[in-house]
């Protein structure tokens, strides 16, 4: 199948597929409330692993707390080989509005909710999500909220930490106060930013999980890849820059 056919990749100190799974859409419309249909959420939970995928990206603030649980039902106990890696650092209202949530008891309450709704003692990894602008990264300071982060991982509920929507100033100042594995952000055909960013990340080697990576696809499905001779269709399917060669995992 085509997800083993893709290989593996090291992320969080083991070998993952590079198709990962992201669960973001198990929840209802506008990533609010039950799914419209609850048996067919636990049924694609599933197929998912039975297909090889190993890697699942997750939150509790996905619902909220709707996913997580989606996730347990359906795959508790978890096979030994399954990373779950989830976000911290944003809440929802109850106009289900997607509200910053970094102040250190806010971050130790989303700890905890993942670790029950997902039914786990620690949690494999945890991307700091950088509320400084909804829709993207944007520049701020982050240092309060991850060295947060850092206490609960020396407390033994977090093995690995990670960052997502987040610029590479944000990057280098967070890597002098933590070790980061991974990075996070939206990239497609239509979102190209973070090129240099990845390719600084490989060097130090630190795994980029793009979300979205699917995203605009259609209306994008003309334009030419410019680091590739074979153009969209290798950037599709490989995922690199410079030439397009295929070394970085993703979620979607």
């Amino acid at each position: 199948m085509m997800i083993n056919q893709a290989g593996t990749y090291p992320f969080a100190g083991r070998n993952v597929k590079r198709l990962g799974y992201g669960a973001m859409r198990l929840a209802g419309p506008g990533v609010f409330g039950p799914p419209r249909d609850r048996d067919a959420a636990l049924a694609v939970l599933r197929a998912a692993v039975e297909a090889g995928i190993n890697h699942i990206d997750t939150s509790d603030f996905y619902g909220p707390h709707v996913t997580n649980r989606l996730i347990r039902e359906a795959l508790s106990p978890y096979p030994d080989d399954l990373l779950i890696a989830t976000k911290i650092g944003a809440r929802r209202g109850d106009d289900a509005a997607w509200l910053p949530a970094f102040e250190p008891g806010e971050l130790a309450r989303a700890i905890e909710d993942n670790l029950t709704n997902l039914g786990l003692e620690a949690l494999d990894v945890v991307n700091l999500r950088l509320m400084f602008d909804v829709h993207g990264p944007a520049e701020g300071s982050l240092a309060a909220p991850l060295k947060a982060v850092a206490d609960l991982q020396r407390q033994g509920l977090v093995h690995h930490i990670g960052l997502s929507n987040v610029t590479p100033t944000q990057f280098a100042e967070a890597r002098d106060l933590a070790a980061i594995v991974c990075v996070q952000n939206q990239y497609n055909l239509a979102h190209r930013h973070d090129d240099a960013l990845i390719d600084a990340l490989a060097a130090e080697g630190v795994a980029y999980v793009p979300f979205f990576p699917l995203e605009d696809l259609a209306r994008s499905s003309r334009r030419p890849c410019p680091t590739s001779r074979h153009g969209w269709r290798r950037r599709v399917c490989r995922w690199r820059s410079p030439g397009c060669s295929s070394d970085r995992p993703t979620s979607c």
